[in-house]
């Protein structure tokens, strides 16, 4: 196999400064400056990498709109509010969440969208998808240059992206050793060592457990939760996180490459492929709670979305459209299905202390 661009560029770091940690690597492969994925390419869609909730049916971004609405009205309407999204892909769910916010002109008189966003390439795709909002857009590119005031700030397949760190348990005691990134035998290959300093139990892992057992933490995640927990507790708000992963604890290697909707090896094609990780609901739910939020979940998408509407508006939506009764079955299917989306996917929210239970969430 020809080695991407950005191989020889992590080889010749390798060789500088030694193996790199999973983290380390899965941040260049996404991010680098010239050749990462996400600053390179639109990966979305059927002739992208990965379809998203959101390219999949207007349906999702409806549910989600309406949730956020209701989620305002019971925080009292608060004015000014931040509408954020962070990871926003092309636009499509700011866009249909915009739409049903014309239901309440009050909301858009009163907000301001957020959209936190570092490629240039999706950037572009959002300002062409959101050419005509109809109240003030900026962009960020730091979750720290999030206004202050009252917020609601929705992360769909955003946590997944952020860059990991595997541990390999060393024989059924509590030392790990971390796994990490070396060159292979080819040029511009690379290939999986483990780390000779031997490291205490990782956060969530037991002290004993089957050998060569991977246990994987993501510093990003909490810093950022960590981030927001000032903000939600100085003002009303909540934060709605939807992504795959277990709602349980548990242990594994979830760390993945996905190129034209067909799965690699993590390390086959950097810069070239989707790297993700299963999203770790339980700690986050954690690190929230010890912050004072409220924690509401992880349940299944399905459980949600149903808990929102979304069978009725797809039988209004099918009932005005007749000829898109199947196609929109088929929507409905691939968003809420137990062997679709709607188990894989989980659906955490965090609020301000002492906030309402969030529509959804009972």
């Amino acid at each position: 196999m020809t080695p991407t661009p950005l191989a020889p560029l992590l080889a010749k770091r390798i060789d500088k400064e030694g193996p790199l940690s999973v983290g380390a690597y899965m941040a260049e492969a996404l991010g680098h400056p010239e050749f990462g994925y996400y600053m390179t390419r639109d990966p979305l869609g059927a002739e992208g990498d990965f379809t998203t909730a959101p390219e999949i049916s207007q349906l999702f971004g409806e549910m989600i709109g309406g949730f956020l609405l209701a989620s305002w009205a019971a925080m009292a309407a608060p004015r000014p509010v931040t509408l954020a999204e962070f990871g926003p892909g092309r636009g499509t769910l700011m866009a249909d969440m915009l739409r049903v916010a014309k239901l309440r002109p009050d909301f858009l008189e009163a907000a301001e969208a957020v959209l936190l966003e570092t490629s240039p390439v999706l950037r572009s795709r959002q300002r062409e998808t959101l050419s005509s909002p109809p109240l003030p857009l900026r962009w960020i590119e730091d979750a720290a240059a999030l206004p202050s005031g009252p917020l609601l700030l929705i992360a769909n397949e955003f946590f997944d992206c952020l860059p990991i760190r595997q541990f390999v348990r060393a024989g059924t005691g509590p030392l790990f050793r971390e796994r990490l990134v070396t060159t292979g035998e080819m040029p511009g290959q690379l290939a999986y060592c483990l780390s000779e300093e031997t490291y205490s139990p990782p956060p969530g892992a037991a002290a004993h457990g089957p050998p060569e057992e991977i246990v994987e933490t993501c510093a990003p995640a909490h810093a950022l939760i960590e981030v927001l927990i000032p903000r939600l507790t100085a003002a009303p708000g909540l934060v709605l996180i939807i992504d795959y992963g277990a709602g349980r604890r548990g242990s594994g290697d979830t760390f993945q490459a996905v190129k034209n909707h067909q799965f690699h090896h993590p390390l086959a094609l950097p810069g070239e492929a989707d790297l993700t990780a299963h999203v770790n609901f339980a700690a986050l739910a954690d690190t929230a709670r010890r912050g004072g939020l409220g924690v509401y979940g992880p349940i299944s998408q399905s459980r949600f979305l149903t808990a929102l509407g979304l069978p009725a508006r797809a039988d209004q939506l099918a009932g005005a459209n007749p000829a898109a009764k199947a196609a929109i079955a088929q929507q409905v299917e691939r968003l809420v299905g137990q062997d679709q989306m709607g188990t894989l996917f989980q659906v955490l929210c965090l609020t301000s202390p002492g906030s309402p239970v969030p529509p959804g969430m009972a």
